[in-house]
């Protein structure tokens, strides 16, 4: 038994009902470690504690977008403030026009913005907008690099990138 396999045993049992319930084991393939993944149990800042108690670093954040760690005392109080005001209205709001005003100064280049709900989602519109502006089909991205679940870049994620 590898040292992994005899430190994650929670992960295990978790991994064996999961794949009762969800294909595969899990929610999603980039998920998926051999023999098979970790469940965490907490984060705080760029450390993860597994339902093992195995303490890691956390390189991954969320797919990048917890850049400050997880529970930042700061975002965490926006959050808990912005909780009491609501959340998720699905209508718009003044503070998306702040924070695109934001990004436009901080980026010059940037002539408006355009809010997404994911990565995904995110890349979708980046590659709709390329192809509809140059008349191109063909799309350069980074091997190995996750840019979400759209088709078009759901290629040479994980190795070996030889085999796509």
């Amino acid at each position: 038994m590898s040292r992994y396999e005899s430190s994650t045993f929670r992960s295990r049992q978790l991994f064996e009902e999961a794949k009762k319930y969800l294909p595969g084991g899990i929610s999603y393939s980039i998920r998926y470690f051999e023999p098979y993944p970790f469940y965490v149990f907490k984060a705080h800042g760029q450390r993860l504690i597994d339902v093992d108690g195995n303490e890691y670093t956390d390189y991954w954040i969320g797919h990048g977008a917890k850049i400050m760690g997880h529970n930042y005392p700061p975002v965490m109080e926006t959050i808990r403030r912005q909780i009491e005001i609501g959340i998720h209205v699905g209508l718009p709001h003044e503070w998306e026009i702040r924070l695109a005003e934001q990004i436009s100064k901080m980026v010059p280049s940037i002539e408006k913005v355009r809010f997404t709900n994911s990565g995904t989602e995110a890349n979708m519109y980046a590659v709709r907008l390329a192809r509809a502006y140059t008349g191109r089909v063909t799309i350069v991205k980074f091997e190995g690099n996750w840019h979400g679940g759209y088709d078009a870049l759901h290629v040479a994620v994980t190795p070996p990138y030889d085999k796509v």
